[in-house]
């Protein structure tokens, strides 16, 4: 592949990324106004409950997929055939104990007609995940990147509608369903247009075995990712309630948009960090020096900021939503170790360390429901989000401790950019709390800014040559 088709993929992916998270995000603001916690918990109940088992649905294939297939483009065919002969009865049988369990759990009429329609939104999404993960074999990420923001724009519109004319949750899940069921069709219809692959299952149980085999690692740290992401908002439903499970997606949704940043700033780093393991451990150790620094720099001003102005952010979605602004101000504080351990993750996975990052992702999953099922009948949402803190901080530690196995890093350094880096967070957020009450939300979000980045500069916290370096970053 060459290094400018690598740019080019990786420029594409990341705007549409920040596209996604804008649209995604304003739409989330648009429709937590219009339901108010309890429908909103509602709906996100649903969605999350039912992602918890489209990973029994995957199973880890989509990764095992784009690597075999960029491996050989001419297994491409067979590769396909054998996965949709995976998929296509764990589909029935998933969506059979997703409908039977739902049901068990006793929910009202309302949920469980979210839950049936968000299975719907599981199963195209599956199958677009196979689609888009054999068109990614094949180093393409323009289809899927426009397609992405496409998906996106018909959820934001097709919302918008049903809530215009006075429809409530169901339908918005129906819009939902309405933009999975474009991008199934679309990236099927590329499959068998573009790169003439049949969509065709092959029942060839040797073959099958084989690769269920090479699939188990890849496997194994999606299902401890995907519970652990998703499982607090279902605990949360069922041990205290939907209204705590509104008032917990304000803070989720916070920081799951804010996400694109570490996303698009390793996504351009993992080939490089590849690459030097090979080649140049000196210049793979600068290059997670410097990742752990710039993360550090932009997240702690995002998190104290954002802990700050938590009561004036709130009020954005809805006056219901007051009793968010704890939760929200305890969840900042895991933002940074969220950050971090992106670099982390990136380094174990680049070094051909996966199996490391698996074993940490299990005991960070272990821990995370423990601490649940500990904290959430006690202290509901303020339990659940205590438990994002300790658990992203147990993963930091964790991940961290393994780093010098690898590499021999400058930890002063990194040290020193955080002390720095707080100092002119502390002074940002004496200024946002003199100028909170009387000004405007978004001119103290530029002016916090402003004077965080101008004092960390005085201090040395960063120079000239580190903004070139971020954007060259980026350019490769």
């Amino acid at each position: 592949m060459k290094i400018n088709n690598i740019a080019k993929n990786t420029s594409y992916f990341t705007f549409a990324l920040i596209l996604q998270k804008i649209i995604s995000f304003t739409y989330f603001a648009v429709i937590a106004r219009a339901l108010g916690p309890v429908d909103l918990g509602r709906y996100y109940f649903a969605i999350s409950f039912t992602t918890i088992f489209a990973i029994l649905i995957d199973f880890g294939l989509a990764n095992t997929l784009t690597r075999e297939v960029a491996r050989d483009n001419k297994r491409s065919q067979e590769l396909a055939s054998l996965v949709l002969a995976i998929k296509i009865p764990l589909i029935f049988i998933v969506f059979g104990i997703v409908i039977l369990l739902i049901n068990l759990l006793g929910y009202e009429v309302l949920t469980r007609n979210l839950v049936y329609l968000a299975g719907l939104c599981m199963i195209l999404d599956s199958l677009t995940l196979t689609f888009f993960s054999i068109i990614r074999g094949f180093h393409n990420l323009i289809y899927e990147s426009v397609s992405s923001v496409i998906f996106q724009l018909i959820v934001f519109c097709t919302g918008l509608y049903f809530l215009h004319i006075g429809l409530g949750p169901v339908y918005l899940m129906g819009a939902m369903v309405v933009a999975s069921a474009y991008m199934c069709l679309y990236s099927g219809w590329l499959l068998v247009r573009k790169f003439k692959i049949k969509l065709v299952p092959l029942y060839n149980f040797k073959l099958i075995k084989s690769l269920v085999v090479i699939t188990i690692p890849f496997s194994l740290y999606a299902i401890f990712q995907k519970i652990y992401t998703y499982l607090d908002t279902v605990l949360l439903s069922v041990l205290a309630g939907d209204v705590y499970v509104g008032l917990y997606q304000i803070a989720f949704k916070i920081i799951f948009a804010i996400q694109f940043l570490p996303l698009a700033f390793v996504a351009s780093l993992y080939p490089a960090f590849s690459s030097y393991w090979a080649s140049n451990r000196l210049q793979l150790a600068l290059s997670f020096e410097r990742a752990m620094s710039y993360l550090i720099i932009i997240s702690l001003p995002i998190a104290v900021g954002i802990a700050t102005i938590a009561d004036k952010l709130v009020v954005v979605f809805r006056e219901g939503f007051n009793d968010a602004v704890i939760p929200l101000q305890i969840i900042m504080l895991s933002l940074i170790f969220i950050f971090l351990n992106y670099p982390i993750g990136s380094l174990l996975n680049a070094c051909d360390k996966q199996m490391v990052n698996t074993k940490i992702m299990g005991i960070t999953f272990l821990v995370s429901i423990f601490l649940n099922l500990l904290l959430i009948p006690a202290f509901n949402v303020i339990g659940a989000s205590v438990t994002v803190v300790v658990t992203n901080l147990l993963m930091f530690i964790l991940g961290i401790r393994e780093v010098p196995k690898i590499i021999n890093y400058d930890k002063q350094k990194i040290l020193t950019i955080f002390v720095k880096s707080f100092a002119s967070a502390i002074l940002m957020v004496i200024f946002i709390l003199f100028v909170k009450s009387t000004v405007n939300i978004f001119v103290i979000i530029v002016l916090a800014g402003l004077i965080y980045f101008s004092v960390l500069y005085f201090l040395g916290g960063f120079k000239r040559n580190d903004l070139v370096s971020i954007v060259h970053s980026f350019k490769k």
